[in-house]
């Protein structure tokens, strides 16, 4: 239910994503995983939109999952590996109230590497300025 409605906002709204997420109103464009040279990682819903400067890499997911930290640092190596001079903000944004831990996590470490990322628990945000998920799913169908 949730990964057509989650790529069609994000896709339909990529500048108010921006806004949002980069504290700027720029033009992105869709980035496929394909571009990236490895096959993709299973996601939920995974998003990446480009603009000159910088790539939004977006995460919807409905249930915690502890592949997340290491998803986001491949998907981060790999836009470093085809675009060194781009920036790049990653967000996994949780749709669905849990008090599991791992809606937490911000981090991916291993050794010597360590990789940050950001985390939106949409339960979490003001209604003021959001709809659920589910009740635009509602209103489309």
């Amino acid at each position: 239910m949730f990964d057509n409605v989650c790529k069609f906002l994000a896709e339909t709204f990529s500048s108010d994503f921006a806004t949002w997420l980069l504290g700027e109103s720029i033009t992105l464009t869709e980035l496929t995983p394909s571009e990236l040279s490895l096959q993709p990682i299973r996601a939920d819903v995974l998003i990446l939109l480009q603009s000159d400067e910088v790539v939004l890499h977006l995460e919807f997911q409905t249930q915690p999952n502890t592949d997340i930290p290491f998803r986001m640092i491949d998907y981060r190596l790999r836009v470093h590996r085809r675009f060194k001079n781009k920036r790049m903000r990653q967000v996994v944004i949780y749709l669905q109230q849990t008090n599991s831990e791992l809606v937490q996590q911000t981090t991916f470490t291993l050794e010597k590497i360590s990789h940050r990322f950001e985390v939106i628990r949409l339960w979490e945000q003001p209604k003021v300025y959001f709809w659920s998920i589910q009740d635009y799913y509602h209103l489309r169908c």
